[in-house]
């Protein structure tokens, strides 16, 4: 029998997606703060500390708080928000994307029952998967994976989802088969794959490559997932447009340009 609720869903749109989970009367699906959008009549909304999970309700109130706790290493709150049917009938409610990119449907019951993923991928899950911390063990990991150090883990075997930015695919690494990633476009992965940093070599590519000076290196058995549009960069690109001047900007031609691009008057 499934500690986790089961719950029916379907996902929306292209570029900025939802996804809207239904529910039967007295299930309930958690999210984090600020990625609800909409529900039916029927649907009370609470807040729960932690995740809700059997996992994170035992050991009495310092277990609690500690379980709860780990999630501010994450950078989220301690309560995260519950959606329940108390109503007769099905009913939905819908979670929102945050950015342009793809949401990923993870059943944790067909992977194993435990997925890592970036700390700020989690958007909502059935009511029983439990949403805790990762760390990674090794010293390089660590000191050098910048976004990858601490990571979300997602436990259970109910039904999770996550957001990533761009577009989103997956590879299936064999037994000992190696992959390469830049460590922001590492989404998740099922927790048969190893996970470590990798110094990139020669002196040029560190300091002219424009890629940093480390990168992901994940070892299989398992499933990966990449995106194509980190959040980081993406903010990066927005900040450099927002706090520079065009070279272009003082001239006729390039007011011109700026109009016919989209880039104002």
């Amino acid at each position: 029998m499934k500690a986790s609720h089961e719950i029916d869903y379907e996902i929306f749109g292209e570029e900025m997606q939802y996804v809207s989970i239904e529910l039967d009367p007295q299930e309930t699906a958690i999210a984090e703060a600020g990625s609800f959008m909409m529900m039916d009549e029927g649907i009370e909304m609470g807040t729960i500390f932690g995740d809700g999970s059997q996992r994170s309700q035992t050991g009495g109130f310092l277990g609690k708080l500690m379980s709860a706790g780990k999630r501010i290493l994450t950078g989220e709150s301690l309560f995260m928000t519950a959606y329940s049917n108390v109503g007769h009938g099905k009913k939905k409610v819908a979670f929102a994307s945050p950015y342009p990119g793809k949401i990923i449907p993870l059943d944790l019951s067909a992977l194993g029952g435990k997925v890592i993923c970036q700390k700020d991928a989690f958007l909502c899950a059935a009511k029983g998967v439990s949403v805790g911390i990762e760390f990674q063990r090794r010293l390089g990991t660590g000191l050098f994976g910048g976004e990858g150090f601490i990571m979300q883990k997602l436990e259970g075997d109910g039904m999770s989802f996550v957001h990533a930015g761009g577009h989103v695919f997956h590879r299936d690494l064999q037994t000992g088969e190696r992959l390469k990633i830049d460590t922001g476009c590492l989404v998740a992965f099922t927790q048969g794959v190893r996970y470590d940093i990798e110094l990139v070599k020669g002196i040029r590519n560190k300091l002219f490559g424009g890629e940093g000076f480390f990168f992901a290196n994940l070892t299989g058995p398992g499933r990966v997932w990449i995106q194509t549009l980190p959040v980081s960069r993406l903010a990066s690109r927005i900040l450099s447009f927002a706090t520079t001047n065009r070279k272009e900007e003082g001239s006729v031609l390039g007011g011109l340009g700026n109009l016919l691009d989209g880039d104002g008057y």
